[in-house]
């Protein structure tokens, strides 16, 4: 990787309308991967662990959050982190669009998926 600023837009990036995704692997020596995501009400991925960490920034809207059987809600401005190995997934519970960054702790995804996903869901 070179001192020289890459700049991605979301529109270069694969996915859909609603989820957006950054292989880090594919961009050099990043350590990191991520969803941008544009969900519709009652929209989220379903029940799903990583062999690592995962950190979700909340940017608009409200999600409800399982992560291992513990439930919490989040709104625009909070930060959640779902440890290594815990089964987690999110629906968007507000009446807007749900806007949140997922960032997978690892240069690729690895994701066993526990259930599928709510309708319109997101992968996460």
């Amino acid at each position: 990787m070179t001192n020289t600023p890459l700049l991605i837009t979301r529109g270069e990036l694969p996915g859909t309308p609603e989820a957006h995704q950054l292989i880090g692997a594919e961009h050099g020596p990043l350590p990191i991967s991520l969803f941008l995501v544009d969900d519709g009400p009652g929209a989220g991925p379903g029940l799903h662990r990583h062999p690592y960490p995962e950190l979700f920034i909340v940017h608009a809207g409200q999600a409800d959050f399982e992560i291992d059987g513990d439930r919490v809600t989040a709104t625009a401005g909070d930060i959640l982190i779902a440890p290594a190995g815990t089964a987690h997934r999110f629906t968007n519970t507000g009446a807007g669009r749900l806007r949140l960054t997922a960032i997978h702790t690892a240069p690729t995804m690895d994701t066993e998926w526990l259930q599928a996903a709510n309708t319109g869901g997101t992968p996460s």
